[in-house]
């Protein structure tokens, strides 16, 4: 593996990584996969509670995503998506409307999570130009938020680790006070509060309302910011404000869509439909790269109109409505129906969760084991009465990162904050795994 290795970083500039730290902990040089596990060259596994990014959803080398794509390839594998489309397309779209929240009928298909954004963005904006309200240029995000990488999207995310640097290229985007339920100000509980942290958004909209075209948040689920999770009522609040003053609804459900929240997406929690929908990660099972900019049919009509008045949106992918990341959609949305997955994985989840209490739960620094579906976030802090999380620097969660990574056990971490967002197949004896490997790198670094 040591040679491949060196050949990697000979030439590869690696994602969201600091280069110099490879130098100790060299790229693992992945063979194959199946299920939960990874296997590397020399034939060692690891178990990925991270879903590869989030986006796995039903395992490695899923047989029958693999066959459909297979026989799609035999068919078709790209036609320009303008003025042409394919049956692929057009069934999922129709498949993806029996399961997405009400109102949403329209569908526009990009590349990647971050293209999402960036058309759901474009999108807003010129609805509300073309609709009579010129005046509303701006945009409203919760602070701490995150919907990927491209200028537009670092604008409306608020992580300085991702956007500090570019501020000078950014737009002027308005930041409302996103909530924190395990360091509440108001001293409330996340199951039992009325969202006294609402009063932030109502102020920002007093204050702006006039002037925003769109509010986009990460529904329930706050991934980059630690997997912090808020009540679904915030949602129906937000969505009452937002038709009170004609501010659009953008919901970022790319992290959590296709069933990572326990429910087919976030919102459905809340009982509310945003106008617009970004989806990406698990729409394809994490087989290819995909996302759809889903939207109502009352600003889909603001576009139409004869080609002269300029009233189309002209915006576009050249890889748009791939037919094979249709066909690999259309495999996960059938196993998701026929083999009951999102019921199997709702009845494990309390599993994984009580296992994970059971064996981290009264550690001196861990300050909370929150979780939603299967998704469970260990927060770690220096002291548990004070909620005071340990120094950047001192790098915590990537100490533990490295010694999970031993012991088999992709981990990868966000700051302080540990995470389990496993494939929704994940059986109890894989949970019982991870668990355990688990809380053996955090007994290394921080023995209790």
């Amino acid at each position: 593996m040591q040679q491949w290795q060196e050949r990697d970083l000979k030439h590869i500039w690696h994602p969201c990584s600091q280069m110099k730290d490879y130098e100790e902990l060299p790229p693992i040089v992945i063979d194959h996969g199946r299920g939960v596990y990874l296997y590397d060259m020399e034939g060692k596994e690891y178990i990925d509670i991270v879903s590869s990014w989030w986006c796995n959803l039903l395992g490695h080398c899923n047989p029958k995503i693999n066959e459909a794509m297979k026989q799609q390839m035999e068919l078709l594998e790209h036609v320009i998506f303008a003025n042409f489309t394919h049956q692929p397309a057009i069934r999922l779209c129709e498949e993806l409307i029996r399961i997405l929240p009400s109102g949403l009928t329209r569908f526009n298909f990009s590349d990647n999570g971050s293209a999402a954004v960036e058309c759901a963005l474009k999108m807003a904006f010129q609805y509300q130009y073309q609709t009579g309200h010129p005046e509303r240029t701006r945009f409203m995000c919760l602070t701490e938020g995150y919907h990927g990488e491209t200028i537009g999207a670092l604008s409306v995310g608020s992580m300085d680790l991702y956007a500090k640097i570019y501020r000078p290229m950014l737009m002027d985007t308005l930041h409302i006070p996103a909530p924190d339920c395990y360091r509440c100000p108001y001293g409330k509980c996340r199951d039992s509060c009325h969202c006294e942290c609402f009063a932030g958004a109502e102020e920002m909209f007093a204050a702006h309302g006039g002037e925003t075209c769109a509010v986009i948040v990460e529904p329930l689920l706050q991934g980059s910011a630690g997997m912090r999770i808020y009540p679904p009522l915030y949602l129906k609040k937000l969505r009452q404000l937002c038709d009170s003053y004609g501010i659009l609804l953008i919901a970022d459900e790319i992290a959590t869509g296709f069933g990572r929240t326990g429910k087919m997406f976030a919102f459905d929690h809340a009982g509310v439909s945003p106008d617009i929908m970004c989806i990406s990660k698990g729409l394809t099972g994490g087989y290819i790269p995909m996302a759809i900019t889903v939207t109502t049919e009352n600003i889909y009509q603001a576009f139409y109109a004869d080609y002269n008045e300029g009233k189309a949106f002209m915006h576009s992918h050249t890889y748009s409505g791939n037919p094979l990341g249709c066909a690999a959609a259309l495999a996960v949305q059938k196993i998701l129906r026929e083999d009951r997955i999102l019921e199997k994985a709702e009845a494990r989840a309390p599993y994984l969760h009580g296992r994970l209490m059971e064996a981290l739960g009264s550690h001196p620094h861990v300050g909370e084991i929150r979780h939603l579906g299967l998704i469970n976030a260990i927060e770690l802090v220096e002291d548990r009465e004070s909620k005071q999380g340990f120094a950047g620097e001192r790098r915590m969660g990537y100490q533990i990162y490295q010694r999970a990574l031993k012991r088999g056990l992709l981990l990868r971490p966000l700051g302080n904050v540990l995470y389990f967002n496993p494939p929704l197949v994940i059986e109890e004896n894989e949970m019982d795994a991870a668990v355990e490997r688990c809380a053996a790198a955090v007994g290394e670094i921080l023995p209790e």
